[in-house]
């Protein structure tokens, strides 16, 4: 099956954020940095856990969940180790995945003041 390339990362996005909400991920924010001449990709996705397990919970399903909606593969997976900070890299896509006081601390949504910030209800 072949997808249409405009729409393959809008799919993408759409599966990782329904993964999330799948895993009871807690303030989901998609960013859109397609317009932003500095970035490495086209979207970041913040949200974060409870705790370390649900973090490491979170991190561990959504490649699946992805897979099997969307067949797409993870690229990269770092942060694993300590669930702190967990990024998910699907090339065009990446998922930040933390614990509240580290995405208190890093604060990467106010780092991207030009990009569309769309917060995502939950279920």
């Amino acid at each position: 099956m072949t997808k249409k390339k405009g729409n393959a990362t809008e799919e993408l996005v759409d599966a990782i954020i329904e993964g999330l909400k799948d895993k009871k991920a807690v303030d989901i924010v998609k960013i859109d940095l397609r317009n932003i001449d500095s970035s490495v990709c086209k979207y970041f996705i913040i949200c974060h856990g409870t705790s370390t397990a649900h973090v490491s919970g979170i991190t561990n399903s959504l490649p699946d969940f992805v897979r099997e909606k969307v067949d797409e593969k993870l690229w990269k997976k770092e942060g694993h180790q300590n669930s702190q900070w967990i990024l998910l890299d699907y090339a065009d896509v990446v998922v930040h995945v933390f614990q509240k006081e580290y995405r208190d601390f890093y604060r990467l949504e106010s780092l991207w003041a030009d990009a569309t910030v769309t917060k995502i209800k939950e279920a």
